[in-house]
């Protein structure tokens, strides 16, 4: 049975997208130089931040830092529901660090290995991951590409983000982890693992984690920081031979993240260009502009979406957030973190069910949106 990306590497292979990419971006600029410049100059740093944090978390995962997470979670207790409650506890933490697709690609096979350990069906474990993933990502401006993306108008630094963001972030993860508890509580069983978890190994990993979360957290624009901590640490991981440049190549996904600039920026440039978009918001209130922005990810993908709706400087830019991260959860097509999360499921020996995570996104995504939303009122931070 083909997975959907080995489909896509079959019939468009990297370097034909990377081709395609560069003459949509070529095509842009010639269209209107000075609308793609504007565009580029907001959509650059998301690119170069998620670059160096799937690098940290390469050389993190390869430090075994995710294993020994994984440990931790099977002997914290013997109560299912409680050792999910902890799981979700660091799906929302590592996403808020590391960047929703580094957590999606590296603890979904930490979960799956949970899962396992307990001898419990993996289903709620999976599904947390990619729900838990995008609801997270509203913690931290570097928690989601699209952040920094409407953040292009703003320029805040990640502890004044934090401080408008923490009541709906807070709301959407909690919202999200209770859901997936409840649709997946036959599966949440009581068992006792007899096994101790592997030492946790304070290396360049741990290092490169903790210089990712200061620049997060103190610059208004850590992207270019972040990329060079991910750079030197596989850099030196390669120069020991410990890693393989084809194995880094494979985390970051060259063809994807170019592919993507490309439509931002294209995107990006028609909607400095056509005042349509942001008509549309500047006429919208706080809950419209969540659920445009949530309906928008579903058809042309969250990141093309944010580039376009937010061109210029939104009305209600944390609303237009909020849209953004959690409208994905309805369906595949809203975001990267369904492919990378498929990816991984399947290399890992699971079998995760589309159909069935739709189902459930269907739910939980308009319930996140709606508690998230109504605290992003009560705090008057929209």
């Amino acid at each position: 049975m083909f997975s959907v990306t080995s489909i896509s590497r079959r019939l468009v292979g990297p370097k034909l997208i990377i081709v395609l990419s560069l003459v949509t971006l070529a095509i842009s600029f010639g269209g209107n130089g000075h609308a793609a410049r504007a565009a580029a100059d907001q959509v650059w740093p998301p690119f170069v931040l998620v670059t160096g944090l799937l690098l940290i978390g390469m050389v993190a995962n390869d430090d075994g830092v995710f294993e020994w997470l994984g440990g931790w979670l099977t002997r914290i207790s013997s109560r299912g529901p409680l050792v999910f409650a902890a799981a979700a506890s660091v799906i929302v933490v590592v996403t808020a660090v590391l960047n929703l697709d580094t957590a999606v690609a590296f603890l979904t096979p930490v979960m799956i290995h949970t899962s396992r350990r307990r001898g419990e069906d993996d289903t709620p474990w999976l599904f947390g991951v990619l729900f838990l993933v995008n609801a997270g990502s509203l913690w931290l401006p570097g928690s989601n590409l699209t952040n920094l993306i409407v953040l292009g108008h703003l320029h805040l630094s990640g502890a004044v983000f934090a401080a408008r963001m923490w009541a709906p972030a807070l709301g959407a993860s909690l919202t999200a982890a209770l859901a997936v508890g409840v649709l997946g509580r036959r599966s949440l069983v009581n068992c006792h693992v007899e096994d101790r978890p592997p030492p946790l190994s304070i290396g360049v990993g741990l290092a490169a984690v903790l210089a990712a979360v200061v620049a997060v957290l103190m610059l208004a624009n850590p992207a270019v920081l972040v990329a060079v901590v991910g750079f030197a640490a596989v850099g030196w991981r390669l120069l020991r031979g410990k890693m393989q440049v084809r194995a880094v190549l494979g985390v970051i996904g060259p063809g994807a993240l170019v592919g993507l600039f490309a439509v931002a920026v294209a995107l990006g440039a028609i909607g400095r260009v056509w005042s349509g978009p942001s008509t549309m918001l500047a006429h919208a209130d706080v809950v419209a502009t969540a659920f445009i922005a949530a309906a928008a990810t579903l058809v042309v993908n969250n990141l093309p979406a944010a580039s376009i709706l937010a061109a210029r400087v939104p009305a209600h830019p944390f609303a237009l957030l909020i849209g953004l991260n959690l409208g994905p959860n309805a369906a595949a097509t809203g975001s990267l973190a369904w492919l990378l999360w498929w990816r991984s499921a399947r290399n890992s020996g699971a079998t995760p069910s589309l159909m069935r995570a739709s189902r459930w996104g269907a739910l939980i995504a308009p319930l996140t949106i709606v508690t998230a939303v109504s605290l992003l009122l009560l705090t008057g931070r929209s």
